[in-house]
C-alpha cells in the first residue's frame, strides 16, 4: 500500500501557494452535469492494518498463511510509511556516514534513533546499532568483561535464554577466554535462584532475558539486585516491543541493568526469509567508552547551526586493532532508519497499545487452549505474547504438518532444544492476529487432536 505523506497542514500550505481556498477548485474543469457516484453503500473506514489484511485476503494468488511462530522473530504490522521513507535514495543507497558534511540527514536519523531507544529502555546512552540480536548479546558480554578490568571472565547464561543466542555465545566467547556458566531453570520456566547464587562468585555478568525464550517474565527486580549485591553486572536481553508494556531494564531493581541489548526486528521490520535484522545496545554513561559500534552526537558549527557527527567509533577501522571494542560491529543503517520511522509513527501511546494488544491476544489463546483436553499449558507464570503448549498424545511435527495443510504456521517445536519438556510447542500472538484467527487456530488444533 503506497504511503501518502501530505498532512492537512501540507495541503493547506500548497493551496495557499496556489491561492486556492478549496481543493475542489483543482477539479473545476470536470463538467458539473456528470452523474455523481452514490457512496452510501461504502463501508466505514478501516485502519491501515485492517485494510492491508482485507486486500491480502482478496488477492487470488495469496495463500494467506496464518503465522503463530515467534521464537525471536515476530510478525508485527509495518506501516506503509516505513517502506516509502527508507526507499528514498539518500537512505536506501547510503552506507556509514563517514563524511558528516554530506550525511547530515542520516546522522540526524541515527541520533534520533539513539534518543528514542534510551527513552524506550530507560537507559542513559545508545549506540547506532549492531549486526543482529544474538551477536549484540555476545558483544555485551565482551563489554562486561572489559568493564571489570580483571581476571573475572565468567558469564552467567540462563537455560531459558533463546537457544540460538546461546549457540552464538558459545561460538564467540570461549575464543576470548571467557567461561559460560549455564544457570538452571525451575519447573515453572523461571531462573533457579539457588543455582544462580552458587555461581555468582567470580562472575563478571548475569544475562537476564525479559521475556525469556518461553515468553515468561522473571522477577528481574530481585535478580538484578541480587547480582549487584555480588558485584556482578546485569546484561538485559529484552524484546523492545515488550519494553513499552513491561518495566524497562533501566528501572530494574534499585540501580537498573548495566547493559541492555536485543533484537530490533519487532520495531517495524517485516519478516523476510530470515532478515535483515539489527541489534541494539544501550548502557550507562559511565560505560560508554566500552560500548562497541558507533555513537552519533549533536553539536553546533561555527555559525551556531545544529549539526550531527560520529562522536565515538572505537572499531578497528579507526584505532589500533588491539584496542578496538569490536571487529564485527557493523551497524544496520537502513534497518535503524526503519525502526526510527516506526517509533516516531507509533509514539509511546501507540507502542503501549500494540504491546497491550499482543498480551490480550495471548490471553484469548490461553483461554481457548484450556478448553482442549489434549493440550496442557507447560508454564503458568506471567507471560508476554508467547506461551508453551504441551501435547499429551501427539508429536509436535505431526501437528505442525497438519496445521500447514490448513494454512497455519502453528509454532516453534521445542523438542530439539528442550527435550525435557516433551512434545512442547512455542506459540506466539501479536497485534496482527484477530479473534477470528485465534478461533480458527484453536478449531484446527481441536480437530487434529481429536481425529
Amino acid at each position: 500500500m503506497p504511503f501518502i505523506p501530505h498532512s492537512e497542514a501540507d495541503q493547506k500550505a500548497m493551496l495557499q501557494a496556489l491561492k486556492i481556498d478549496d481543493i475542489n477548485a483543482l477539479y473545476d474543469e470536470i463538467p458539473k452535469d456528470l452523474p455523481t457516484a452514490d457512496l452510501s453503500q461504502c463501508p466505514s473506514a478501516l485502519s491501515e492494518m485492517a485494510m492491508t489484511r482485507l486486500m491480502q485476503q482478496r488477492e487470488p494468488d495469496n495463500k494467506n498463511i496464518l503465522n503463530f511462530i515467534g521464537a525471536g522473530a515476530y510478525e508485527h504490522f509495518s506501516p506503509a510509511a516505513i517502506g516509502d521513507i527508507i526507499s528514498r535514495g539518500e537512505f536506501y543507497t547510503a552506507y556509514t556516514p563517514y563524511q558528516a558534511e554530506a550525511s547530515q540527514g542520516s546522522l540526524q536519523v541515527i541520533f534520533e534513533y539513539q534518543h528514542m531507544m534510551t527513552r524506550l529502555l530507560s537507559m542513559e546512552t545508545s549506540n547506532a546499532s549492531l549486526y543482529e540480536g544474538a551477536s549484540a548479546l555476545a558483544e555485551a558480554a565482551l563489554m562486561a568483561v572489559r568493564i571489570k578490568r580483571s581476571k573475572v571472565t565468567q558469564i552467567l547464561v540462563p537455560h531459558s535464554l533463546h537457544p540460538h543466542y546461546q549457540a552464538v555465545l558459545h561460538s564467540i566467547l570461549p575464543q576470548q577466554g571467557i567461561t559460560l556458566q549455564t544457570v538452571a531453570m525451575n519447573a515453572d520456566g523461571m531462573i533457579n535462584q539457588d543455582d544462580l547464587q552458587q555461581h555468582m562468585a567470580g562472575s563478571a555478568a548475569l544475562i537476564l532475558p525479559q521475556p525469556n525464550f518461553f515468553g515468561l517474565c522473571d522477577d528481574v527486580h530481585r535478580l538484578t539486585d541480587l547480582a549487584h549485591q555480588h558485584n556482578v553486572l546485569v546484561i538485559a536481553n529484552v524484546n523492545p516491543q515488550a519494553c513499552a508494556w513491561l518495566t524497562p531494564p533501566g528501572e530494574w531493581g534499585d540501580q537498573g541493568a548495566d547493559i541492555a541489548c536485543g533484537e530490533g526486528q519487532p520495531l517495524g521490520i517485516p519478516l523476510a526469509s530470515g532478515g535483515p535484522y539489527f541489534g541494539f545496545m544501550t548502557t550507562r554513561k559511565a560505560f560508554i567508552r566500552q560500548m562497541p559500534g558507533r555513537i552519533v552526537g549533536q553539536t553546533t558549527d561555527q555559525q551556531g547551526r545544529t549539526g550531527y557527527t560520529l562522536t565515538l567509533q572505537a572499531r578497528e577501522q579507526h584505532i589500533r586493532r588491539a584496542k578496538a571494542t569490536s571487529n564485527i560491529c557493523t551497524n544496520q543503517g537502513l534497518m535503524v532508519v526503519a525502526a526510527s520511522v516506526y517509533l516516531q509513527l507509533m509514539g509511546g501511546t501507540g507502542l503501549q497499545q500494540c504491546a497491550q494488544s499482543c498480551h490480550q491476544r495471548l490471553q484469548q489463546l490461553i483461554e481457548g487452549v484450556n478448553a482442549i483436553p489434549q493440550i496442557e499449558l507447560t508454564f503458568n507464570g506471567p507471560q508476554f505474547h508467547e506461551t508453551v503448549l504441551q501435547f499429551k498424545h501427539h508429536r509436535c511435527q505431526e501437528v505442525l504438518t497438519q496445521l500447514r495443510q490448513h494454512g497455519i504456521q502453528g509454532g516453534f517445536d521445542l523438542s530439539p532444544y528442550y527435550p525435557e519438556l516433551g512434545q512442547a510447542l512455542l506459540v506466539c500472538t501479536t497485534e496482527t492476529k484477530t479473534a477470528d484467527d485465534i478461533e480458527y487456530f484453536l478449531s484446527c488444533l481441536t480437530n487434529i487432536l481429536t481425529a
